[in-house]
């Protein structure tokens, strides 16, 4: 929303909070391949969802800036209540147990994400 405002995006902390972004195609897909799998009586398996590999928050901001044009992102070293450090998924089980793996690269996912439209207020 800032970049579309043409602000730069805030970063809280700074900046080198771990996350395992993962797109939103891939999520889906790992939601079929657990549909379409065999299923075993009374059993149910969850299974966590993740690209395998984290990129930072400040990596994020720059990515999505870079391919949206915009300005470099500011890093505030201001904190949110609540907010956890660090936040990725092993999706070892889901990749062994199912054949599933992530195909949206992080850079093709965030120059994706920079040309979505934004949803309506």
């Amino acid at each position: 929303s800032a970049l579309a405002r043409g602000e730069a995006p805030r970063v809280f902390e700074d900046g080198r909070q771990r996350r395992d972004f993962v797109h939103v195609r891939d999520v889906a897909a790992a939601n079929l391949a657990a549909l379409e799998a065999p299923s075993r009586a009374g059993a149910l398996t969850a299974y966590n969802t993740g690209s395998g590999e984290p990129h930072t928050v400040g990596e994020m901001a720059r990515a999505l800036a870079a391919a949206y044009g915009g300005p470099e992102p500011v890093v505030t070293g201001e904190f949110r209540l609540g907010d956890v450090r660090h936040i990725t998924a092993d999706s070892a089980r889901l990749r062994a147990e199912l054949g599933w793996k992530p195909q949206v690269e992080f850079q093709d996912g965030m120059r994706e994400f920079a040309g979505a439209g934004l949803r309506e207020p």
